[in-house]
């Protein structure tokens, strides 16, 4: 008697670490969308940023606090560094927050890590946007933070 046999679909090898594929409709899609997109604008404003204060003019040499205290005397380069700053820090909270995802196994841990994240991350944005937004050029100093 012979045995017949069906073929079967070859079965997807799974990672201990995968994680599972964003569906439509999910954070986890939204994040990867933002995570493509603030990586573009990143680029364009680091690239801005290095190419100015780095390259054109005299270089590296003429940043000292005029140069930055004229620099932040614009809406503009206030806009620009603390979109820089935002877009950096969410990016990169973002993909903290996907190595603790895929490498913290246990929940409690897991969150505790997750909730620090935030916590720090949130931390981080408002002291720079205190700081650009209350930035005094004439007196050298931020308002609200002082120094």
């Amino acid at each position: 008697m012979a045995v017949t046999t069906r073929p079967t679909a070859p079965r997807e090898r799974r990672s201990a670490y995968a994680r599972p594929r964003p569906g439509s409709g999910s954070m986890e899609l939204w994040t990867w969308f933002f995570m493509r997109i603030s990586g573009m604008i990143l680029v364009v404003l680091v690239l801005g940023h290095f190419t100015i204060v780095h390259i054109l003019g005299e270089g590296v040499d003429r940043v000292d606090f005029a140069f930055v205290s004229g620099r932040w005397s614009s809406p503009f380069w206030q806009t620009w560094d603390w979109t820089m700053l935002f877009l950096g820090m969410l990016h990169g909270a973002n993909g903290m927050k996907v190595v603790i995802e895929d490498y913290v196994r246990r929940p409690g841990p897991r969150a505790a890590l997750k909730s620090a994240l935030y916590m720090v991350t949130f931390i981080l944005i408002l002291l720079g946007t205190l700081v650009i937004l209350t930035f005094d050029p004439a007196k050298g100093r931020s308002a609200v933070l002082g120094g």
